[in-house]
């Protein structure tokens, strides 16, 4: 399923913002950090496993 990696890192961001753009910005920026570029996934892009381990082990932390 393409676009997994969207879905969950807009979940993320959602998650930890709660709505504020500020939170979220600085959210992005921490994801960027730790190498995974928010912007750089949309809903058609092949989800890329090792990535998506990423993703999903950051979404566990987080709650999502």
């Amino acid at each position: 399923m393409a676009g997994k990696i969207k879905v969950l890192l807009d979940a993320i961001i959602e998650k930890r913002s709660n709505g504020s753009p500020t939170l979220a910005a600085t959210t992005r920026t921490k994801l960027i950090l730790k190498g995974i570029n928010p912007d750089k996934f949309g809903p058609n892009s092949p989800d890329d496993p090792v990535i998506l381990k990423k993703v999903q082990d950051l979404a566990a932390k987080v709650g999502v």
